[in-house]
């Protein structure tokens, strides 16, 4: 294995790692929890349990292929929704009015993982669109196709 593939495996991973595992092991170690966290935006105790298991299913399943490289721009797409979606419903900032209070403030807190949420977001764009200035078209071309993060690459070592 190429140091190249390698490193691309590491930068892959280090894009996931706060879903798979933290996350999605979170989520089913504290399932009661992450039920009662869920209700603060769907009182409906079934829809949070649907919403909260829809959310374990994407971040299990969209990190593998990010990772792994199977249709990860689609899956990388899935996962830039997923966290401004999570950003908007559960870093609400905006809704505890001691955002410029003197001292520690909760709003502030929030924002600042509003903020994390997004960018990581924007990484998981950076998969979708490349970095070789190819845009969407490739991924408008051939959504469910693999980017091939490991063919073709070869180390100086």
């Amino acid at each position: 294995m190429s140091l190249v593939i390698i490193i691309t495996l590491m930068v892959r991973y280090g894009l996931v790692m706060l879903f798979f595992p933290f996350s999605a092991l979170d989520k089913i170690l504290g399932f009661a929890g992450a039920v009662a966290q869920a209700r603060q935006v769907f009182t409906n105790r079934a829809v949070a349990t649907a919403v909260l298991m829809a959310g374990l299913a994407i971040e299990l399943v969209m990190s593998l292929g990010v990772v792994t490289g199977i249709s990860d721009r689609a899956c990388a797409l899935i996962l830039a929704g997923y966290c401004a979606l999570t950003a908007i419903l559960f870093k609400r900032f905006w809704t505890k009015g001691d955002f410029f209070a003197a001292g520690d403030s909760q709003g502030r807190a929030l924002f600042w993982d509003f903020l994390k949420n997004l960018s990581l977001g924007a990484g998981f764009l950076l998969i979708v669109v490349g970095t070789n200035g190819a845009g969407l078209k490739p991924f408008l071309a051939h959504p469910l196709a693999s980017s091939h993060p490991y063919a073709g690459t070869r180390s100086a070592s």
